[in-house]
């Protein structure tokens, strides 16, 4: 596909949700709170006429469909700001703190006074038919491998409530999600083909999770596709949460848009990696002043006290260079948030470390079905100084496992054999079983020692007497 010939065009909106408390409450951000809904009401939602006069035509789409929304609440994340009976309060401190260090990472200009607008969102996934949004920050760039690419636009808003079902009629909603934290960052339509969109979002949420505040996790995220081809409307793909699907998608919808022209539109992204029409492409006319929350002045001196963090992919290219540890593997470290600094200190080496950090774990669930979370960082540390006194590296498993389980460590019965005890050993097992394969003496020989030696010196020798 002649991406280029074909005129396209394409950008990113990434929605990220902050940790911390709601924007406008001081209710915690549970997300999926697992209690049982203490609060239950219904409404009925229509649209009004923006700040120009006019009702935007995405709302009045749905204020057609006469459905009436349920509600469902738990008192423990959610209150009279999220049921729409009382205003909002102060806007969260924290949130905003993130949303200024977010700017300054897309190297953006800061606005001068935040002024939170209501923008129309009668699907029912607001109560109050509006959602809270401002914006932060403008004209900023990421670097990719096909180019610079601008951020346009940064904003900080309300999460929606989380649809349960709908039918003809009624649409449930849980009001968990309602009032967290999120942000929005608009790239410009500078994205060059379908793996490149892929390549955008996916540098667009390294940068938010090298903050450290934002959510983790399936649908904390949420990525939407603007694409248009020449002589063609843009087309608002909204759900991508894996970016996998991304690409494919991309490449249906181009052609779509070569089989015949249409009005602009919004699509929803379904798990098959199929779309399907949405609503109307909404406008400017949903768009007033929200005026129960007052400016907030944004001062030279605030934005010298943010703290601009490392980025992820900086701090696993100074993983690989000062610890020569692989590029996987640095970033597995990275994203597991794991204090390597630490363990590098230790006279051990670094991708043994790292192996153990980040692959043991798997394979204790995999193998044993325990929960490796439970090991602390003392834990670790305890174990490898066990190695740095004579324990064989290949018993770490194995103690690991014991202390999950609570278990007593006999630490003489994981001292390491000298390479002498190794030979002497291994050249009984060689006279013994003269004719069998070196990967049949390997399996037997590891069970012989019993951890007590590493299997690349096993090996090794093994090579030597074969």
């Amino acid at each position: 596909m002649d991406y280029k010939e074909l005129g396209f065009k394409a950008g990113i909106e990434a929605h990220q949700q902050l940790e911390g408390h709601k924007l406008f409450c001081s209710c915690p951000n549970v997300v999926h709170d697992s209690n049982k809904p203490d609060v239950v009401f219904e409404r009925k939602l229509r649209a009004i006429a923006g700040e120009l006069g006019k009702i935007d035509k995405a709302a009045l789409t749905e204020m057609k469909k006469d459905r009436v929304n349920k509600y469902e609440g738990c008192s423990s994340s959610s209150c009279l700001v999220e049921y729409d009976e009382e205003p909002p309060h102060e806007v969260s401190k924290k949130a905003l703190e993130t949303a200024l260090e977010v700017a300054l990472l897309f190297k953006m200009k800061v606005v001068d006074e935040i002024e939170f607008m209501r923008k129309t969102v009668i699907d029912g996934s607001n109560v109050s038919g509006f959602q809270r949004t401002a914006l932060v920050g403008m004209d900023g760039y990421i670097d990719t491998s096909k180019g610079r690419v601008s951020v346009e636009n940064l904003f900080l808003e309300e999460e929606a409530a989380q649809k349960v079902s709908e039918d003809e009629e009624m649409v449930n909603w849980r009001l968990d999600r309602l009032g967290v934290p999120l942000l929005e960052v608009q790239t410009g339509p500078d994205i060059k083909d379908a793996e490149h969109a892929k390549e955008v979002s996916s540098k667009i949420g390294m940068i938010l999770r090298s903050t450290g505040k934002v959510k983790r996790g399936i649908g904390s995220i949420r990525q939407d596709v603007n694409v248009s081809i020449k002589g063609h409307p843009r087309v608002e793909i909204k759900g991508f949460q894996e970016l996998k699907m991304m690409p494919k998608v991309i490449e249906i919808e181009v052609k779509r848009q070569q089989k015949g022209k249409g009005e602009a539109h919004v699509r929803k992204f379904n798990p098959d990696g199929t779309t399907e029409f949405l609503r109307p492409m909404p406008g400017a006319a949903r768009m007033y002043p929200e005026t129960d929350i007052e400016p907030i002045q944004i001062t030279e001196e605030m934005l010298l006290e943010v703290r601009i963090p490392e980025l992820i992919d900086d701090i696993v290219l100074r993983f690989e260079k000062e610890y020569k540890l692989r590029e996987d593997v640095a970033r597995e470290l990275v994203k597991k948030d794991i204090n390597f600094e630490k363990y590098a200190k230790l006279k051990l080496d670094n991708n043994f470390i790292a192996d153990v950090l980040t692959n043991y774990p798997k394979e204790i669930k995999k193998r044993f079905n325990l929960d490796a979370s439970q090991l602390t960082e003392d834990d670790y540390l305890e174990v490898f100084d066990y190695v740095i006194k004579g324990v064989a590296k290949d018993a770490v498993l194995d103690i690991l496992v014991k202390k999950l389980k609570g278990e007593d460590i006999n630490l003489d019965s994981y001292k390491g054999l000298s390479d002498e005890e190794i030979e002497k050993g291994l050249n009984e097992l060689v006279k013994k079983n003269p004719d069998a394969p070196i990967g049949g003496l390997m399996g037997d020989a590891m069970k012989m020692f019993k951890g007590k030696v590493e299997g690349k010196k096993v090996m090794e020798i093994l090579k030597k007497l074969k």
